[in-house]
């Protein structure tokens, strides 16, 4: 009993952590700024506090089920030399894990709210999972087969520039977004750890060059895909047309039965997960499971955590980026407020993000100390906030998002052939990790609200794509690191040889 109190109070006070700025940025702006307590507070405690537990069982079933499990097949599958079942495994685990995505469903739902039900929330997350799957199987033969990264990436956003000019604009901030956070709690850990694994499992492969970089696939892809979709199957609803994300009173009344169809659902959704595990170790590597209790238990807590996090966005997270948007939109308060608020809470949240950290530990450990983790989590949390301060202006301003978004994936581009190649890799993968399961739908309500509440804004069109900015500016930011850090070492290097 004082094992399992010690890890229910171990698991929360990590999960009171991820959570800790973001309460505390909203927590000033209300005292400060919007000085009046939320309405309906009871319900966004409870929601709060279902986020905390769901994400806190989350993670642990992440570490105790499907991590070890992902990791190791992927490190059998290449020691055996079996790369069309590793590339099978590849596919089918990313798109399963990023269906069971809670940033990309908080993304999901709020599109489907306000697209009037055009653009359904699984429809969204099945098309994101098959575009991940498929990028991150090109991303594990260009390791195999050991090409740079940049052969790939910079004709992959030559694409999506292109697509962006005849995507419909209801779908191209959406499809920004979709790649900004289908690599996020679950699949971004699971992508870094195959990827770096691989690399140096293979002879002739560098873990820093060739290892990361399957996050950067997994983001970019969804760009492509889902404006592909949209120009060839998306029709607009008619003008007005909304869906009610929340539940009804019919639903209330129903109580413990809608909790529990609730909870089957969430069920459903992890079960190709469980499917790829079973079939990848009994069929192809032919070896029982490791820890099949493990296994059980860790999928149990998935499973959980999952319908608690689902729950509490619906009752508290959404609900209070509403309010904070309404609060700070006032009549009277200065703009400059609210580009702060952007600010702080990208900046906080993403010093906090379990991927980016994830992510900057093995950029540390890889390049032996030469990139230091807290410097990198620094900067890129820096390049979020400054991106979502540019993607609040752009949304008073009403400039199209394809005017700032092109010209921003071609600087990227550009940057790629005279940054450092070590860098590459790891800029794109950071602007695939910077948005928290707890940010993400406090920035999907404020761009969203924001575009509902200034004249002339269009929800759909205008209010997604701070995601976007938050997903492009760190690359920008980490590329510079890299450039001037590669500048200042070689006129140090030349000072010295000319001194000695």
């Amino acid at each position: 009993m004082g094992s399992l109190t010690r890890l229910i109070r171990e698991l929360l006070q990590d999960a009171g952590r991820d959570l800790a700025p973001t309460l505390i940025v909203v927590a000033i702006f209300q005292a400060f700024f919007i000085q009046r307590m939320p309405e309906s507070l009871g319900a966004l405690v409870g929601g709060f506090a279902a986020v905390l537990i769901g994400l806190a069982l989350f993670v642990k079933g992440l570490d105790a089920a499907i991590f070890p499990a992902g990791e190791t097949m992927a490190f059998d599958f290449a020691r055996r030399g079996s790369f069309l079942w590793l590339m099978a495994f590849a596919f089918c685990i990313s798109f399963a894990s990023v269906a069971a995505e809670p940033a990309l469903m908080a993304v999901a739902y709020k599109a489907e709210a306000v697209s009037g039900g055009s653009m359904g929330a699984m429809t969204l997350r099945m098309v994101a999972a098959l575009a991940v799957g498929l990028a991150v199987m090109i991303g594990v033969w260009r390791i195999v087969l050991g090409h740079p990264i940049a052969l790939y990436l910079i004709p992959g956003y030559l694409i999506v520039v292109g697509l962006t000019a005849l995507s419909p604009p209801e779908l191209v901030g959406l499809a920004f977004d979709s790649g900004g956070v289908v690599a996020s709690t679950v699949t971004a850990p699971l992508l870094t750890a195959m990827g770096v694994g691989l690399a140096a499992t293979i002879r002739g492969r560098n873990p820093m060059l060739d290892g990361f970089g399957l996050i950067a696939f997994g983001a970019l892809a969804p760009m492509i895909i889902i404006q592909l979709y949209g120009i060839m199957f998306f029709v607009p609803a008619e003008h007005g047309t909304a869906v009610i994300m929340m539940p009804s009173d019919d639903e209330h009344h129903l109580g413990a039965m809608a909790m529990l169809v609730s909870f089957l659902n969430m069920v459903k959704n992890l079960l190709p997960i469980i499917a790829v595990v079973l079939f990848s170790s009994f069929v192809v590597l032919r070896r029982p499971l490791a820890d099949p209790k493990g296994l059980a238990v860790g999928m149990l807590f998935v499973a959980v955590g999952l319908y608690l996090f689902d729950e509490g966005l619906q009752i508290g997270l959404f609900p209070l980026g509403d309010e904070m948007t309404s609060g700070l939109m006032q009549d009277g308060a200065a703009m400059w407020v609210l580009y702060l608020y952007g600010f702080l809470i990208g900046f906080a949240t993403t010093m906090a993000e379990p991927a980016l950290i994830a992510l900057s530990i093995k950029a540390d450990e890889v390049s032996l100390g030469q990139l230091k983790g807290f410097w990198l989590r620094s900067l890129v949390s820096i390049g979020v906030g400054v991106g979502l301060v540019i993607g609040c202006a752009r949304i008073v301003d009403g400039t199209p998002i394809a005017y700032w978004l092109i010209p921003g994936y071609l600087l990227v581009i550009a940057m790629t052939k005279i940054a450092p190649r070590f860098i590459i890799p790891i800029a794109f993968d950071c602007g695939g990790v910077t948005t928290s399961t707890v940010t993400v739908p406090l920035v999907t309500a404020l761009g969203v609200g924001l575009a509902e509440r200034t004249p002339g804004r269009d929800p759909m069109i205008d209010g997604f794509g701070l995601i976007a900015f938050a997903s492009l500016t760190p690359m920008i930011i980490v590329m510079s690191y890299g450039i001037i850090a590669t500048l200042l070492h070689k006129s140090r290097k030349r000072v010295r040889e000319q001194t000695s």
